[in-house]
């Protein structure tokens, strides 16, 4: 068996293999949540409700994902116009949004490393967690039906919540060591909602040129 074999469209979407990766992704997500309980219980006892939503940005990329692949495991037969919009954005979301946060995460825990923080196993869990989410976004992207609009749509949403966090203070929760670098990582944040539009954008363009 060839190694391609593995990147196939045969392999990637076999009921059983999309199966696994919908039960993986969703207990990361419900897993990522509970990582937010006590700043979500701080958000909701010091801050207006409405900003509860921006807080978990890992796990609401990745609960975008895993509804994503409810689309692959049962495509709608003759969806209306507005189930078919809804579904761009839902898609689109999963593909920036993973990325974004995916690739944020490691660079946090590299950025608190590199500046003296210290590093256990469930930093390394989260860099490998965090690195597939931005693989496999990119990966299924494909096979997905948003286009150019529902990703810069999906982007709108990426600056909303930045600005929302570095705002209102709701951001994730960084070393200590980054304290003191808080106008770099807010640059690098928004830097990052670009990357991930470009990301996006371009695996579009290269699978649309192929077909």
């Amino acid at each position: 068996m060839k190694l391609s074999f593995f990147w196939s469209r045969e392999f990637l979407l076999n009921r059983s293999f999309l199966w696994l990766l919908f039960l993986v992704n969703l207990a990361g997500t419900i897993y990522g949540y509970i990582w937010y309980e006590y700043q979500l219980i701080d958000t909701y006892n010091t801050h207006p409700l409405w900003r509860i939503v921006f807080v978990p940005d890992s796990p609401t990329a990745s609960l975008f994902f895993t509804l994503a692949l409810l689309y692959l495991l049962f495509p709608p037969h003759r969806p209306s116009r507005l189930v078919s919009i809804g579904r761009s954005i839902l898609e689109a979301l999963a593909v920036v949004c993973s990325v974004k946060y995916g690739l944020w995460a490691v660079a946090m825990i590299a950025a608190g490393a590199w500046q003296g923080a210290d590093l256990n196993w469930k930093h390394y869990m989260l860099v490998t967690s965090h690195l597939g989410m931005a693989f496999e976004a990119l990966l299924f992207f494909r096979f997905m039906k948003a286009g150019a609009a529902a990703l810069i749509v999906a982007t709108g949403w990426l600056f909303l919540n930045d600005t929302v966090d570095y705002t209102f203070g709701v951001f994730p929760t960084l070393a200590d060591e980054l304290d003191d670098d808080l106008s770099a990582v807010r640059a690098f944040t928004y830097g990052l909602s670009i990357f991930s539009l470009a990301a996006a954008l371009h695996v579009w363009w290269w699978h649309r040129k192929k077909v």
